[in-house]
């Protein structure tokens, strides 16, 4: 979807201030949110591209009011509302008021560390031959899905080229297509594609810049 997540060569924002020697959490707190997060992704409720998905439709103000780990708190929040695993009343109150229910998996300490170590790979097996290859030219389509996407806006309708290809992975736009699982897998093939910055940014930007996103096959089409 497009919204102010999204807010590559977008004005006003000023410029991106790299913190020097930046500590790993600012905060206790932030831990401690990171660590719920996992845990509750873990529990098999919601996958991947839904947790980023609840992330990115936090109404605006929500959004660009609050720091990295208070949106991953908000959208913890939205993804348990849902699914009726906490209650506004719980939330509000801190503390467990109604019995919790029963999820298919639950990590544990002695579990965490493989759970983390063996990740949650995307990458899938797939038939049907890639369709565009290594250094050709390939345009990002100038779509506006009303659903989740990872297609940047600031690329969609230019041109670049394909420098890497990989293999099929699953497709975020229809992971995020059933609340519950078990959830929709397309695959689709991964590429890398560059842009330059004049491209995107126009005649005043910096010539030496480029671009790299990495895109899925159904964003993308070839340049005659």
């Amino acid at each position: 979807m497009n919204g102010v997540h999204d807010m590559g060569g977008q004005q006003g924002f000023g410029r991106v201030l790299c913190e020097k020697a930046e500590p790993l959490f600012h905060a206790d707190w932030e831990s401690r949110a990171m660590a719920m997060t996992v845990a509750m992704g873990a529990s098999g409720q919601w996958n991947i591209d839904l947790s980023r998905s609840a992330r990115e439709s936090l109404s605006p103000a929500v959004y660009l009011s609050s720091s990295y780990y208070e949106i991953w708190l908000r959208a913890l929040e939205k993804l348990m509302l849902e699914r009726s695993m906490v209650t506004q009343a719980e939330l509000d109150a801190g503390q467990l008021i109604t019995p919790p229910i029963k999820v298919s998996k639950v990590l544990t300490l002695d579990t965490v560390d493989a759970a983390l170590k063996a990740g949650s790979p995307t990458e899938r097996a797939i038939d049907q031959p890639a369709l565009f290859k290594v250094g050709q030219k390939v345009r990002a389509l100038n779509v506006h899905p009303q659903g989740h996407t990872r297609l940047p806006r600031y690329v969609r309708g230019h041109v670049g080229t394909v420098v890497s290809l990989h293999g099929g992975h699953i497709f975020p736009d229809q992971h995020t297509l059933r609340a519950l699982p078990p959830f929709t897998v397309a695959v689709e093939w991964l590429y890398t594609v560059v842009f330059d910055g004049p491209t995107l940014w126009g005649d005043g930007s910096d010539p030496s810049v480029e671009v790299t996103v990495d895109a899925w096959e159904p964003y993308l089409e070839a340049v005659a």
